[in-house]
Formats: C-alpha cells, structure tokens, sequence
C-alpha cells in the first residue's frame, strides 16, 4: 500500500507543481500540491505539538544526565546503549536551544529546565578549551567531558580541531540560554565573552577561516597564524569560508555583534563568484552586477534556476541557506536581500523534488545515510559548487554550461533514489507552512519514516529505505523551528534582540541581492 502512495504521490504532485506559478514570496496562502491544501487546512499546532513532544523525546535519550552532554546520535529506539559516544559544540548548542523550547512548550516544567541548564553549563565551563582564544574542541566524550583525541566508532587518531562553525552554534546556545534563563546568565556569559570569533578572521581576505589546530597537525594545508593577539601562532584551514549563504555566517553575525570582526566582513563574501572565465570550476555563469557597501565592491550575483535568479549556498542544501535564520530574523532585517532568496530557494529545493526530479517529496540537506554512514544531500544547480551535493543514492549530478568559458553535458533524464530529510521541511516551514506541512504529513505516512522520537533522519523515497536514527544537530534545528512557529519566535526573541540588531541589521538593510523571477 505504502509503495502504491509513494507511486500516486509523485504523478499528482508533479502534475501541481508544472501547473502553478509561484511568488517569491513567503507561501502563506500558495501550494504545490492539491493534497497539501486539504492537510493544511484548520489549524496545524496539535500536529506540530506533538511532533515537538515526541523530538525532544529524542534529547532526553541522547542527554547524559550526569554531564547534561548530548551525544551526537542515537538509535531509533532510543536506547543509550545505541548512542555514538561522542559530542560538538554544534550538539552542545542544539541542547540548550532545545531545553528551552520544551519549556516554553510546557513539555517540562521551568525548574526541570533550569536543572538542566544549569547541568550543561557547569560541565561547559570545565571543558578543555583553547585558553587564549576561548574556543572549543570539536569533539568531546559526552559521558566524561573529556576531550576525544581518538574517535570511540573507528579508533583513529583524532587531531583536536577548533571550527568557527561549530563555535558559533555553540556561542548561539550560550547566548539563548542566558536570556531565556536570566538565573543563569552569569553562567552561560561567563563562557561565551570569552569566545573570541576574531580570531578566525583573516583581515588580509576580510573573510573567516573554517577553524584552527592548536597543534601543528603536520600536514600541508594548514597556514600559521595569529589573527587576534593570542601570543603563539595556531595552524589555520588553507580554506576559508567564502560562500556567504552558508552556516558558518552564523558566526561571523556573532564576531560584528561583539566588535570582534570588522562591519566590512559582512561583504567580503561571495554572493556568487564574479562573472570570468577565471570561476568557470563553479556551478554555471551567473546574472548580476557590481556594487559597493562600505568600501567593499560586491558582486551581487545570483543563479539561474527554472525560472529564478537566487543567491546559492556552497553545496546546494536547506541547512545552509536556512538554519541561520531560526535565530536572526534575515527577511525582516534584509527585506532586499534575504526577503527575497529565502522563499526562492526553498521554491528551488520544492520544484526539484516534486517536478525536475519528479520523486513526489522534497527537502535536501546533510542527515545520515539511509545505506549506512553520512552524506551531504542537496540540489546540484542551487550550489556555487561544480559538483555540488546530489539529491539521490546514484549522485546524480547537472554539468552545467559555464556560457563563453566551458561546455556542459545534457541534463539528466531520470534521478535516482531520492534521500529527503525531515529537518529541511521544517527549516521552510516559514516560508512555505503548507507544502512544508503536506510534505511532512507524506514521508510520515508512506514511509516507516516516524518513531518514538519523531522524525527518523532521512528517507530514500524509492526504495524506501530509512536512516532510523536521531542526530543531536538535526533533531535540534526541528526543535528550533518548532520553538518559532508555536512559541511566537521564541528563538529569535531571544537571541536576536541587543548587539546583534545593532551591528548587524542595519548591514542587511544596506544591500539588495539581484534574485527574482525570470517567468
């Protein structure tokens, strides 16, 4: 039966979606999908409340009560047994933001929270960190605290790594929990003003570097440095981050907030690459014109997509372009910019699914492999990248031409085996609450894709196999968006308000990006 919805759902939906023009637009009153209207209408909360119930169930399970540490992942089951006997910064953040959520949710009870809070923090306090920078490890033993230097699935060598990223999530958590719980803001500012985001910033490229080892790891890539006055060089990524719809801008929003990196960092990155020959390794030629913001000239690029010009993530995933704004209100603050491509690229990511690839369901991004291990997962043309992420098992990928500079192959006649991960329907929940919810409703329905912790990871929809397990970061961005759409923006509230608003929303305002609709 499941298999004969899986097969209804894909002609219906396409048929929809070929027949519709969209709006670039919040999607408050359009849909793809005949069915989606029906399953939207009345009111969603008692669905999205219990689907937020049964997710936190997921961070009970992963939490080690002694340490108040998430482990990275858990079975389906939710035994502890099953979890991975590791843990991030990003995780640690996740579970802060996602403690909070259930109380103002009333799933817990404002002193249980409080507990907890006061728990993770304490032992936060006492992890081994870089002293000079105040940044944090990339792994950690979530039963002991302590600091990996062998990884508990494999038994290799872990050389100890400092991500920007995954800092900033962490700093986020920090920053949510101190205003969400003000008995405990000693605490959590205590360890965030210590975060130094400066010392990822590269002046000389007025972009952030993806982290640093404070040991030389003794390989090649890693350049030497000292951006912010530590007193000893570390060793840097040779790479930066320079995609700007990415997650790690999580990060360099934090590092204007705090005066720690330069206003003029919020235009150093590339909205696309410029239009030359010289970035013809990149996905296709892109539209757009030069502008100036603060000194800085700005190529206000986009790509083309079926009809739309949007500003791409690197990889071409939901997580990229839209984790960021469960926090920071970019719509609202960049009405020009962000305004415009966030409903885009989530009409970008729907139109894959359900028309071009034709798998009747949508949403791709990063979740754990339904074959086993982990992967990215996105849509090809939505990415800078040449390559980058593929939305099916077989990597099926568009060589696109890069006009005057380098021919591309015949676009791709058929897919493969789709892989859609829940989170990414909730992350565009705000930008298109019925095809989001419809969407939902489908993968729980025609897949054995829902357990006693919500949402499995992911699904590949032909074959129907599924990821049945839990990851702390994913489960956390459900949580996120769940906080905002049943609890009045309750994540943005908290964290969005103060020196964040200040330095970093009159920077949105200033520019607009050269999206739109070519139909």
């Amino acid at each position: 039966m499941r298999s004969y919805l899986r097969r209804h759902r894909t002609v219906v939906a396409a048929a929809a979606v070929a027949a519709l023009t969209f709006t670039a637009v919040p999607a408050s009153g359009s849909t793809s999908d005949p069915e989606a209207a029906q399953a939207s209408d009345g009111d969603d909360r008692p669905q999205l409340r219990t689907w937020a119930a049964d997710t936190w169930r997921s961070f009970d399970a992963l939490v080690v009560e002694e340490t108040g540490l998430p482990d990275d992942n858990v079975g389906g089951d939710l035994d502890p047994g099953s979890r991975g006997g590791y843990t991030s910064p990003t995780n640690i953040g996740a579970y802060l933001w996602s403690t909070v959520v259930a109380r103002d949710l009333g799933l817990i009870s404002h002193r249980e929270a409080r507990g907890r809070l006061a728990t993770t923090l304490d032992t936060v306090a006492g992890l081994e960190k870089h002293e000079p920078s105040g940044m944090f490890y990339n792994w950690y033993d979530p039963a002991t605290g302590t600091k990996l230097t062998t990884f508990p699935t494999s038994g290799d060598p872990v050389k100890p790594f400092l991500s920007s990223v995954d800092n900033g999530w962490l700093a986020t958590g920090l920053l949510l929990a101190s205003r969400a719980e003000p008995s405990l803001a000693d605490a959590a500012d205590s360890v965030r003003e210590r975060m130094d985001f400066g010392c990822y910033y590269d002046p000389a490229q007025n972009q952030i570097r993806g982290g640093f080892w404070d040991v030389d790891p003794q390989e090649t890539a890693p350049v030497p440095g000292d951006y912010c006055g530590m007193g000893a060089d570390v060793w840097y990524t040779g790479h930066h981050y320079g995609a700007f719809n990415t997650e790690p801008r999580i990060a360099s929003y934090l590092g204007i907030a705090e005066g720690q990196i330069p206003a003029k960092h919020y235009f150093g990155t590339y909205r696309t690459f410029p239009d030359s020959c010289d970035w013809d390794w990149t996905e296709t030629r892109p539209t757009g014109e030069w502008a100036r913001y603060l000194g800085v000239d700005v190529f206000e690029g986009a790509l083309p997509y079926r009809g739309m010009r949007v500003v791409p993530t690197w990889g071409g995933s939901m997580f990229e372009a839209l984790m960021v704004p469960l926090f920071v209100p970019e719509e609202t603050w960049g009405p020009r910019s962000w305004g415009r491509n966030h409903p885009l690229y989530v009409r970008g990511q729907i139109e894959h699914g359900m028309q071009e690839a034709g798998y009747g369901y949508w949403g791709f991004s990063p979740s754990n492999d339904p074959a086993g291990g982990y992967r990215e997962y996105g849509v090809d043309q939505l990415g800078l990248d040449g390559p980058g992420y593929t939305s099916d098992q077989e990597r099926t990928a568009v060589d696109q031409p890069y006009e005057g500079c380098r021919d591309g192959s015949p676009a791709p006649t058929e897919y493969g085996d789709g892989v859609v991960t829940p989170h990414a329907s909730f992350l565009a929940l705000r930008y298109a609450p019925r095809e989001s919810m419809a969407n939902l409703r489908h993968i729980a329905a025609d897949f054995d894709a829902y357990g006693p912790g919500g949402f499995y990871d992911a699904v590949a929809v032909r074959s129907g196999q599924v990821s049945q397990r839990y990851l702390a970061l994913d489960q956390g961005m459900i949580m996120a968006a769940l906080g905002n759409e049943l609890a009045d923006d309750a994540m943005r509230r908290y964290v969005a308000p103060g020196a964040l608003s200040e330095k970093v929303r009159p920077l949105m305002k200033m520019e607009e990006f050269s999206v739109g609709w070519d139909r």
